[in-house]
């Protein structure tokens, strides 16, 4: 079994930083509890307002599980006016 790496970066709007931060530590929390999640962590840089998720599920199956939980689906429909752009990537070990 091979654990996965997902890394999802954001740009948000003009003004709208402090407001997707708090959508994403919602979204974090909540899928800190899930099975199958080994890391959920949220970072912003230090150079300017773009955030980053890192994440590590147990496998691919845990990824799709997530996916499709409430909080998930609540997270995309409440940051959706708030991202200038969101670039998700998906990393395995090799």
């Amino acid at each position: 079994m091979t654990n996965i790496v997902v890394t999802a970066v954001f740009k948000p709007k003009q003004d709208q930083t402090q407001t997707l931060i708090q959508e994403l530590k919602k979204v974090k929390i909540a899928s800190r509890e899930e099975k199958g999640c080994i890391q959920y962590d949220l970072h912003q840089s230090m150079e300017d307002d773009t955030l980053l998720i890192y994440e590590v599920w147990e496998d691919e199956e845990a990824v799709q599980e997530h996916i499709v939980t409430d909080h998930y689906k609540t997270y995309r429909e409440n940051t959706e006016d708030l991202i200038e752009s969101r670039v998700v990537s998906k990393y395995k070990k090799i």
